[in-house]
């Protein structure tokens, strides 16, 4: 991208174009995502109100049974050890329970006593709960109980096949109360047959979708299913025809019934998608045979989202109609003078040295920038010849000054081999002085020779100065390379001890000298600085090796990794000292280097270093009467531990 119209367009809009829209559509997935959270809360609370008006249902039965066995008109009704039949179908009719029975304790047979209410009133516990009756015991009840509770079945998409064709099971509110009466006692069952009960469901969708309290009159629906059937509904299949005998989907059963979660989102219901809420319900013996269900469509919600949308779309379109103009007038004002800049230099690069940007008709820093532009075109021209004098004369003298350098490069690659095949490091010593001070001699000459460059041509070295900043960089590269031969011929002169240190704050500031190192790359840091004593160490030397070993540490994991620091206090050979350890996540150690790590001129990198770094630390740290050791981690990486002993109090 070289134009600079473009760039500054891109520039102005980026924010219009790219940063809005972002912010928009972060804003209305915010929004979306809150306002569906809200109509789920809504089911929920709906669904609550449901199941609360089933349980009361269900207490209210338990209570109304418990009172006729307690009646004093109960007792009375009894002859020839039964209470009147046309009694108990009274109370039957009153209280709106579909079967009233007396069982005598003497009568109640095994296939009775398996239901747990009749078993815990036999005991004298009165109890009420849901119960799924199968075809023979309705039929055994009268009233025509196991015709009312017949469905037949209707195919339903999405819901789990079936061979079966009607559901002839009843799911009733079964209900039992201990009798105690002297000479009568026994238990007084009765219940609801909720199987097509419209009254039951209707009474829960008045409540929930029809109440001023809660919401006012709104789109909703309630069913009563019995496993997966719905058995009592105001969901309609067509306009007068409610969706009796249809099945849910096999999401909802598989959630609800296998897995016994309450469902809580949105779910297609027969024809439309409803925000739906399914509560398993279970049986007295413990198991779900069923789902109490409420919900209301979403059509008019998902119609208020996207009227929502259209609405916020619309007002952010009229934002970028109204401030897009306005933007590219003023940036109009930029690039117009800056394109004319771009051409004049295009111009000079291809050899027009006369060329010039001339007036730009503004008055700021763009056109004092376009004045002293072309003052500064008027001193190249004029330097130009001068400059094509003296290239000629330092391009001998670079040639000559390069000479020397690869001479002394040369004299210092055959002094590093000769120190390698030394055998004793006192030895290396001796050589690593004397190679570094007879270096020193040329490069002081070289250095010189290029400051006296620099002194003659004056202004006129900024046309050679990426060549004498080439010898300037060779230079202090040998200074340093010089720098660590005689920091570990003799690392006693270097050292500038000040006394006590304390290592956190060590750590801490190596690791803002080496922040850029670790930046390149996805490298976690983690530190662990407790306080600690402090040691007898030079806080310089110290800040080195620490340095030296993150930076190894570093290189080794490449660009991706976790580098951990950490301190702690540690007792060796009886001596109280500090311990640091430097973890990364890199590959660790080769076993046969591990022996080597500390030699002088021994690295895994060829090319890259000097193999100087660790035997300088290890120099340091054992001039400070410390350890430094290297393994490999349990769980892989290296691991390079400093201990030192604590100063002296």
């Amino acid at each position: 991208m070289t134009s600079v119209r473009l760039r500054l367009l891109i520039l102005a809009l980026a924010p219009m174009v790219l940063l809005m829209p972002l912010l928009l559509l972060l804003g209305m997935t915010r929004w979306t995502g809150d306002y569906n959270k809200l109509l789920v809360a809504n089911v929920q609370s709906d669904l609550r109100i449901a199941e609360q008006y089933l349980l009361q249902l269900m207490s209210r039965t338990g209570e109304e049974l418990g009172g006729v066995a307690g009646s004093v008109a109960f007792a009375g009704s009894f002859a020839d050890g039964h209470p009147d039949e046309a009694f108990l179908q009274g109370k039957r009719a009153a209280l709106g329970l579909d079967f009233l029975y007396y069982l005598p304790d003497p009568e109640i047979t095994e296939g009775d006593a398996r239901w747990p209410v009749i078993g815990a009133a036999r005991e004298g516990r009165p109890g009420t709960a849901i119960d799924i009756f199968p075809p023979e015991v309705l039929a055994a009840l009268p009233g025509g109980l196991d015709t009312r509770a017949r469905i037949d079945l209707i195919e339903t998409k999405a819901a789990v096949p079936t061979d079966r064709e009607v559901e002839d099971r009843g799911m009733v509110v079964h209900s039992a109360s201990p009798v105690t009466l002297p000479g009568h006692e026994g238990v007084l069952v009765g219940g609801i047959l909720l199987n097509g009960n419209l009254g039951f469901i209707d009474a829960i969708n008045s409540l929930v979708y029809l109440n001023p309290v809660t919401g006012g009159a709104r789109q909703g629906t309630a069913t009563l299913f019995l496993d997966d059937v719905r058995i009592s509904t105001n969901v309609r299949l067509f306009e007068d025809v409610r969706a009796l005998g249809t099945r849910v989907s096999a999401s909802v059963r598989r959630a609800v019934l296998d897995e016994g979660r309450t469902w809580l989102d949105r779910a297609f219901v027969v024809n439309d998608w409803y925000i739906s809420g399914y509560l398993p319900l279970r049986d007295s013996f413990g198991q779900r045979v069923g789902m109490l269900y409420v919900g209301f469509l979403e059509a008019p919600f998902a119609e208020a989202k996207r009227a929502a949308y259209l609405w916020m779309m619309a007002a952010f379109a009229g934002v970028m109609a109204l401030s897009v103009p306005v933007f590219l007038w003023m940036a109009k004002g930029i690039f117009a003078p800056l394109e004319r800049m771009t051409q004049t230099m295009r111009r000079v690069g291809r050899g027009n040295l006369a060329a010039r940007i001339g007036p730009v008709g503004a008055r700021d820093e763009i056109g004092q920038v376009a004045a002293h532009l072309d003052g500064l075109l008027d001193q190249v021209q004029n330097r130009d010849l001068k400059l094509r004098a003296w290239a000629e004369e330092l391009e001998d003298r670079v040639d000559r000054r390069t000479a020397e350098l690869r001479e002394a490069n040369a004299k210092l690659e055959e002094t590093f081999r000769q120190l390698v095949m030394s055998e004793k490091l006192a030895s290396i010593g001796e050589i690593t002085a004397g190679v570094a001070h007879e270096i020193n001699n040329p490069m002081a000459v070289i250095q010189g020779n290029v400051d006296v460059i620099r002194m003659e041509l004056g202004e006129e070295a900024a046309r050679v100065g990426t060549e004498l900043g080439l010898i300037d960089r060779q230079v202090m590269r040998m200074e340093a390379i010089v720098g660590k031969l005689l920091k570990f011929a003799r690392p006693s002169e270097f050292s500038d001890y000040a006394g006590a240190i304390q290592l956190g704050p060590v750590v801490e500031d190596s690791l803002l000298l080496v922040e850029h190192a670790l930046n390149k790359g996805k490298i976690a840091v983690e530190t662990t600085l407790p306080e600690v004593p402090p040691v007898a160490m030079d806080a310089g030397e110290m800040q080195q090796v620490v340095i030296n070993l993150i930076l190894n540490a570093a290189q080794a994991m490449g660009q991706e990794g976790r580098l951990s620091l950490a301190l702690k206090r540690e007792v060796r050979d009886g001596v109280d000292g500090v311990a640091l350890e430097v973890r990364d996540s890199g590959p660790g150690i080769a076993s046969e280097n591990l022996s080597s790590l500390f030699d002088p001129f021994f690295t895994t990198r060829r090319g890259e270093g000097t193999g100087l770094g660790l035997s300088i630390s290890q120099s340091i740290v054992q001039g400070g009467g410390g350890l430094i050791s290297a393994a490999n981690a349990e769980g892989g990486g290296a691991v390079f531990t400093v201990w030192l002993p604590v100063a002296a109090a």
